[in-house]
């Protein structure tokens, strides 16, 4: 044992380096986060209206003017947008948890009747097997209706809780317009007084990861868009209710690796399996195998390998990330995640971790 740790401490000395760096960022960001949201919401809506207030100046009009009419339109696209779809998912999503109860019953009905049929095929098995089985499956459908009931509650609860969020917005908007009429004078003072190793930072991760990261993030986007239009179209068709709600939902889940839509339709399909309505569980089923096949011919075309991480590795860091920095932490886990994979694949590793002497073939640690 004590040669194993002559031979790994210092190895074990420099992961546990980088470890509590990448640790202490995300301490750091959350905190910040926690005290400046608005600061951080003010840059993502800075790149949004900076490319349109951008060409009204360039055609002549001045730049505060041109900042103020392309906030303006954001604010009316984005406003509307909230209100509109918040109004219709409360309302769908709080109608959907009160009918919960009911189709609890109706599952509950058709359990029973399964039952009886049972009890009557095997009436040899000895007594109270089948009740204890019944008692069993209410136990799980009870617990099934409480969880998707509170599920659906909360959801509704943190739509119709804007107030945090209005104000951040509101703040925002105000930081983003200054922000985009004084970008020039920031952007003269950042290149005249910043040190040339955090100019050298700032490069890499513009080059490295920030890229990526819109990349990346343009790629989900067309594709829960996708997902979402599938979706939607399709139950409005069906005459499923509650279709908005359901088909945000979707592509909520669609977004997460290795989970997707599967996560709202497989359940859904064998509820309606078991209540009998064998109709709209095979259009249901259906609609499932082709948002699956599209996202499989889909994906790669636009996302390509924007990331180069493994789904796996992605979400395993985000659940990390959430259980200990919130949903801080799952904001900043891409953005690290791609960035621990650009300086090993730059071979910076190779040159801050010391490889166990004697474990490695020469050439297989030259490679890094």
């Amino acid at each position: 044992m004590l040669m194993f740790y002559r031979k790994y401490w210092r190895t074990a000395f420099d992961i546990g380096l980088i470890v509590l760096t990448v640790y202490l960022i995300m301490l750091a960001f959350t905190y910040l986060y926690s005290i400046a949201a608005p600061i951080f919401l003010s840059f993502l809506i800075f790149a949004v209206i900076e490319p349109l207030a951008k060409l009204l100046n360039r055609v002549g009009i001045k730049k505060s003017i041109a900042s103020a009419i392309s906030i303006m339109i954001f604010s009316a696209l984005i406003l509307g947008v909230f209100f509109g779809a918040g109004y219709i998912m409360v309302r769908e999503a709080t109608t959907l948890a009160d009918k919960l109860p009911e189709y609890q019953i109706i599952l509950q009905e058709q359990v029973d009747e399964g039952s009886s049929w049972l009890k009557e095929q095997i009436g040899a098995l000895p007594p109270g097997t089948v009740d204890k089985l019944q008692e069993y499956i209410d136990s799980l459908t009870r617990w099934g209706q409480k969880v998707a009931e509170g599920f659906l509650l909360k959801a509704a609860g943190y739509l119709s809780s804007v107030s945090t969020f209005m104000f951040n917005f509101v703040i925002g908007i105000i930081l983003a317009y200054f922000l985009s009429i004084e970008i020039g004078s920031w952007k003269r003072i950042a290149t005249n007084k910043t040190p040339k190793t955090f100019k050298k930072a700032f490069f890499f991760l513009r080059e490295n990861v920030f890229s990526g990261i819109l990349a990346y993030l343009k790629a989900q986007l067309k594709l829960i868009s996708i997902t979402f239009a599938v979706v939607f179209v399709s139950l409005l068709v069906l005459g499923v209710e509650n279709a908005l709600t359901i088909s945000v939902i979707a592509a909520v889940f669609d977004v997460l690796p290795l989970l997707g839509v599967g996560t709202v339709f497989v359940p859904w399909i064998l509820y309606l399996v078991a209540v009998g309505d064998f109709q709209l569980a095979i259009w249901l089923g259906i609609l499932f195998l082709v948002i699956v096949a599209a996202r499989q011919i889909l994906e790669p075309l636009i996302t390509g390998d924007t990331l180069g991480v493994s789904a796996f590795t992605m979400l395993a860091f985000m659940v990390l990330s959430l259980s200990l920095f919130g949903i801080a932490g799952v904001i900043l886990s891409p953005i690290l995640l791609i960035l621990v994979k650009a300086l090993y694949d730059q071979g910076y590793f190779r040159r801050w971790i010391t490889p166990p002497q004697g474990e490695y073939d020469v050439e297989l640690a030259e490679k890094g």
